[in-house]
C-alpha cells in the first residue's frame, strides 16, 4: 500500500507541464494535511519535477534528461537572476538554447535571435516586442520594466519576459555559470548510466524455492539476485551461500538477507562503488523512492565504469580538476611528485587550504594504486596535519611510502617539502576494489 507521501509524488508526476500547484490545494484535493503536501512537495522540487519561483509560485516543469542537462528552464533563470516575471508566466517550465545579449543595432540583433533562445537587453521596448515576435525569451536588465503592450504580447505568444536588477555583463555571467555546473553535473557518471535493467535481472520470489533456486543458480555467474514481492519491491537478495545446505523445498523468503545495501539511479557511481567496497558486496539491486525495484549493478560494472570515464575528454573544470592539473611527475622519479600553489587552492589566509590538500593526497594515492598494480580504490581514512603554512606560489613536492600491502588495502604515508623544508604530513588507508 503506498503512502500518502507517495501519493502525492505521482499526483505531481502526473500533472502536465506548466500546470500551478499550491500546498493548500494538493491538500484539499488528496485529502491531506498540508504539513505531508509541503513535505511531499519539497521533495518533487529535490527530484526536479516543480520549481518555486517567489512571487510565482510552484510549477510543473519537465523533467531534463541527462543529455540536456545543459539547458536551463526559465523558471531556473528566474531564480538565478532574482528575477521579476512580467510576462508569459505559463511558459516557465520551458527552456532556453541559447542566450543572446542586445548590446547591437536592432537589424543585427535580428540576426541572431531565433526561436528558443533569450535576449538579454536594457529598456529597449522595440527589441523586446522584435524578440518576442521571433519567439524568443526577453530578459530585461537594470531592473527596468515594459510596456503593457508588451506584457500582452508575451502573454499571447506564451514566451516569458523578465526584469532583473543586476547589469547586463553580471546577468550574462551568472547564467553561463549556471550552465556551465550543468556541464559538469552532466558528465557525472550515475548509476542509472551502468544499471543492468529490470527486464534483464534475474529475480526471485520468496515463495520459490531452494531447489528452482539451484537450478537458475547453476546457468548463470552471479553471485546474488534481487528478491522481490507481487508488487516488484524489494524485499532481500538471496545468494548461492546462503542455499548451501538448505533443504530442496526450503523458501527463499526463509534463507534470504533481509534490508540489503541498495542504491538509486541517481547516486554516483563513485558513491555506490564505496559502499560496495565498504559492505564488501558484489552485487547491489538498484530502486526506486517507492522501494521498487529497477535493476541491479555489480562491481565488474562499476570497475568496466571507472575505466571508461578515465578514457573520457572533460568539458567541465571542477575545482578538484583545477587542483590536479597542478601536478608534476618528478623527473627519473615516478613515485613522487611536485605542485605549485595556485589562487584557487587557497584558504581565506593565502594558503594551501586543507580540502586542496586532501584532493592532492587522494589523487596521488590512486595513481599510486595503479603504479604498484593494486588496480582501483577508495580511501577510507585519512589523517593531514601541516607543520607549517604553505603560501600561494610556493612550489611542493611529495614523497610517499608505502606502510602496509595487502589483498584488501594499501597504508600509504606522504611528506610535503617546500624546499629542503618539510610543512606537512599525511597518511591515507585505501581499501582495494577486487576484481
Amino acid at each position: 500500500m503506498t503512502t500518502k507521501h507517495e501519493q502525492i509524488l505521482r499526483y505531481i508526476e502526473g500533472l502536465a507541464v506548466g500546470e500551478k500547484i499550491s500546498v493548500r490545494q494538493v491538500a484539499r484535493i488528496l485529502s491531506v494535511s498540508e504539513g505531508t503536501a509541503y513535505r511531499a512537495i519539497k521533495e518533487a522540487e529535490n527530484q526536479k519535477l516543480v520549481n518555486t519561483i517567489e512571487r510565482v509560485g510552484t510549477i510543473r516543469i519537465e523533467k531534463k534528461k541527462k543529455e540536456n542537462i545543459e539547458r536551463l528552464t526559465f523558471a531556473e533563470v528566474v531564480n538565478i537572476v532574482d528575477g521579476v516575471v512580467l510576462g508569459g508566466r505559463d511558459s516557465l517550465h520551458k527552456t532556453l538554447t541559447k542566450f543572446v545579449i542586445g548590446a547591437m543595432q536592432l537589424d543585427d540583433m535580428k540576426k541572431y535571435i531565433d526561436a528558443g533562445s533569450l535576449l538579454i537587453v536594457g529598456n529597449r521596448e522595440k527589441a523586446h516586442e522584435v524578440a518576442l515576435e521571433t519567439g524568443a525569451a526577453v530578459l530585461i536588465t537594470g531592473g527596468f520594466d515594459t510596456s503593457e503592450e508588451v506584457k500582452r504580447l508575451a502573454d499571447r505568444l506564451h514566451l516569458p519576459i523578465i526584469s532583473s536588477s543586476y547589469d547586463t555583463f553580471t546577468v550574462a555571467t551568472m547564467l553561463n555559470r549556471a550552465i556551465y555546473d550543468q556541464l559538469i553535473e552532466k558528465e557525472i557518471l550515475l548509476v542509472e548510466d551502468i544499471i543492468t535493467p529490470f527486464e534483464e535481472t534475474i529475480l526471485f520470489r520468496p515463495n520459490d524455492t531452494v531447489e528452482y533456486f539451484n537450478s537458475i543458480n547453476r546457468k548463470t555467474t552471479h553471485s546474488g539476485y534481487p528478491v522481490i514481492d507481487e508488487q516488484q519491491r524489494l524485499v532481500g537478495i538471496v545468494t548461492s551461500r546462503d542455499a548451501v545446505g538448505k533443504e530442496d523445498d526450503e523458501r527463499v523468503g526463509n534463507i534470504m538477507s533481509k534490508e540489503p545495501i541498495t542504491v538509486t539511479g541517481q547516486m554516483s557511481v563513485a558513491s555506490a562503488g564505496h559502499s560496495m567496497i565498504w559492505e564488501g558486496v558484489d552485487l547491489t539491486p538498484v530502486i526506486d523512492d517507492h522501494n521498487v525495484l529497477e535493476g541491479i549493478i555489480s562491481r565488474q560494472d562499476v570497475l568496466k565504469a571507472f575505466q571508461m570515464v578515465q578514457h573520457q575528454p572533460q568539458q567541465g573544470e571542477t575545482i578538484d580538476d583545477i587542483v590536479r592539473n597542478q601536478m608534476e611527475s618528478v623527473p627519473d622519479e615516478p613515485s613522487q611528485t611536485s605542485f605549485t600553489v595556485v589562487p584557487q587552492m587557497t584558504n581565506q589566509f593565502g594558503s594551501l587550504s586543507y580540502g586542496a590538500l586532501t584532493t592532492i593526497i587522494t589523487e596521488f594515492g590512486s595513481r599510486l594504486l595503479k603504479i604498484n598494480k593494486r588496480g582501483e580504490g577508495v580511501p577510507e581514512s585519512l589523517t593531514i596535519y601541516f607543520i607549517k603554512q604553505v603560501q600561494l606560489g610556493q612550489q611542493v613536492l611529495v614523497k610517499p611510502r608505502i606502510l602496509h600491502m595487502s589483498r584488501r588495502s594499501v597504508k600509504f604515508d606522504f611528506d610535503f617539502y617546500s624546499g629542503h623544508e618539510l610543512v606537512s604530513k599525511a597518511m591515507v588507508m585505501y581499501q582495494l576494489f577486487e576484481k
